[in-house]
């Protein structure tokens, strides 16, 4: 069946805002490439052709190209928050990781360069297959991919930490705002792992002075909502 141009745009599933940096990968063609800042995209494509969106944040989503020359990615954040609900159940950082390590071994295995040198009967040499998927796009495409997935570990890190019960209790915040601070003042990474139940507490303190001061210091502008 001919390829052509499908175009795309990724949005949040519950903010309805469009998201960026999103690599959008055809497992047909091997075709993949970052969304650009208006959450848009075009990727060659035919009927039937399965596409996976993936990024840090978000849990990977895929869909099939039907007769449309316009697809639409709405991805669902790694953490969720749901009004008026003060429990959520949610895995660990770790069971996600090998959850998606699992759900995408071929990026895994097409990904990985393993030893670049093999020992045979005849001695040492080259091994080919580590070779092929060093340079090969298949294996960059693939390589990118789990760069994806490990990201979105690194979020999944901080969100099981960073929770909307914990700042609502810290700043007695809810619904609309409560999403709009922890969306401007979500810590990195590296600090939610160095620091204690203490230091966090008081980052969201410290934070919360500076959101009041200034609600939209730190916002990021939402999209239009027309092409």
């Amino acid at each position: 069946m001919a390829q052509k141009a499908i175009q795309g745009i990724v949005f949040d599933k519950h903010t309805k805002q469009r998201i960026a940096q999103v690599y959008i990968y055809n497992t047909a063609n091997d075709a993949g490439g970052f969304n650009n800042l208006r959450g848009e995209f075009d990727i060659p494509a035919s009927r039937g052709d399965v596409l996976i969106a993936a990024a840090k944040g978000y849990f990977p989503d895929t869909l099939a190209v039907g007769d449309h020359d316009v697809v639409l990615f709405n991805m669902e954040r790694s953490s969720i928050w749901i009004d008026e609900v003060s429990v959520i159940a949610r895995r660990s950082p770790e069971e996600q990781l090998l959850q998606n390590k699992r759900e995408y071994s071929t990026a895994y295995s097409k990904g990985s360069a393993g030893s670049i040198f093999s020992v045979g009967p005849t001695g040492s040499g080259l091994s080919i297959d580590a070779l092929y998927n060093l340079i090969s796009r298949e294996g960059k495409n693939a390589r990118r991919l789990q760069e994806i997935i490990e990201r979105d570990y690194r979020e999944s890190v901080i969100s099981y930490r960073f929770t909307p019960e914990l700042v609502a209790q810290v700043t007695g915040l809810t619904d609309e705002k409560l999403v709009d601070f922890m969306q401007q003042y979500r810590p990195s990474y590296y600090f939610v792992l160095s620091a204690n139940d203490y230091n966090l507490a008081f980052y969201i303190r410290e934070s919360f002075v500076r959101y009041k001061q200034n609600p939209e210091l730190n916002r990021i502008p939402r999209f239009p909502a027309g092409n």
